[in-house]
């Protein structure tokens, strides 16, 4: 047996157009303001994507690009800026921020009714108390992803969360939890993971650590959902070389799963569609619009 290949691409192409088309049938046009501190290579690209994939939708985008050398006060007081500001619906700060700056701290300055990254304690307490609010994009993703694989009823799925951080574990036990899902959160101090792993009709890896999940880690036919995305030495690609992996051992993990998705090009595609779609969940909150049919 070979899994079949969830592709992210796919399916955040999708929900990219499903986003479109609410922007479409929407009174007025959302807009995504996009902070960034800084000249981090990977964070000018995934920005430029950001704002491209926005535009391409029908939204509004702003970009602000602050130096380097910005002080707390600076990234905090445009933070504030953008709050006030009742044509901005949502506001992204992009990490990771130059060192010396206390990302936590500027985190909390967003606006939660504004928070399309979900990151904010308010968030992540309304997701915690199953009230409604903004998800955060990766765990969001997630979901999704497996509702594709295995369709839209998870109820009863037993799903092994490896990974216990407060932007992608916890959020994502607490999402298919809501799904009426079973959840183990497995980490660091798990005793046997791979027989936890054995027992699990989802698993989701989110640890950082190349590879770790093995094929024979998993039941036969469980769906693979592989957060990780690590860059290590290929040097079968010629000498100096690096590749992207992820937290699954995608060679071994195909022959015993039933669907998994690669790395690159499964759940990385889904966190800039989930952004854009809680964008317009945003806008239509703070503007008292309906909610179009198929968000």
């Amino acid at each position: 047996m070979t899994a079949s290949v969830i592709s992210g691409k796919e399916v955040a192409a999708d929900v990219r157009a499903d986003v479109k088309a609410a922007v479409d049938a929407l009174p007025g046009q959302p807009t995504l303001a996009v902070v960034i501190v800084g000249d981090d290579p990977a964070s000018q690209v995934y920005v430029r994507n950001k704002v491209r994939q926005t535009e391409e939708c029908g939204m509004r985008s702003l970009h602000h690009h602050l130096p380097v050398d910005a002080t707390q006060f600076e990234v905090e007081n445009l933070i504030s800026d953008l709050n006030g500001d009742d044509s901005v619906d949502g506001i992204l700060l992009q990490l990771p921020l130059p060192k010396g700056l206390n990302e936590a701290s500027a985190i909390e300055k967003i606006d939660p009714a504004k928070d399309v990254d979900g990151l904010t304690e308010s968030s992540a307490g309304r997701l915690s108390l199953g009230k409604s609010g903004l998800r955060p994009c990766t765990p969001t993703g997630c979901v999704i992803l497996a509702k594709r694989a295995l369709g839209d009823d998870l109820s009863g799925k037993h799903v092994v969360v490896i990974g216990r951080s407060i932007l992608v574990g916890k959020p994502a036990a607490l999402l298919f939890l809501a799904e009426n899902c079973t959840i183990t959160i497995a980490h660091s101090r798990t005793k046997d993971l791979p027989e936890v792993c054995r027992t699990a009709d989802i698993v989701v890896p989110a640890v950082g650590r190349p590879q770790i999940v093995k094929g024979d880690w998993l039941k036969p036919g469980a769906c693979v959902i592989d957060v990780g995305i690590n860059r290590i030495d290929a040097p079968e690609r010629g000498e100096g070389k690096t590749g992207l992996v992820g937290d699954a051992d995608y060679e071994s993990c195909v022959e015993t799963a039933g669907s998994i998705t690669p790395v690159p090009g499964g759940v990385g595609p889904m966190t800039i569609a989930c952004l854009l779609r809680n964008t317009v969940l945003a806008a239509c909150a703070r503007r008292g619009w309906s909610v179009p049919e198929g968000l």
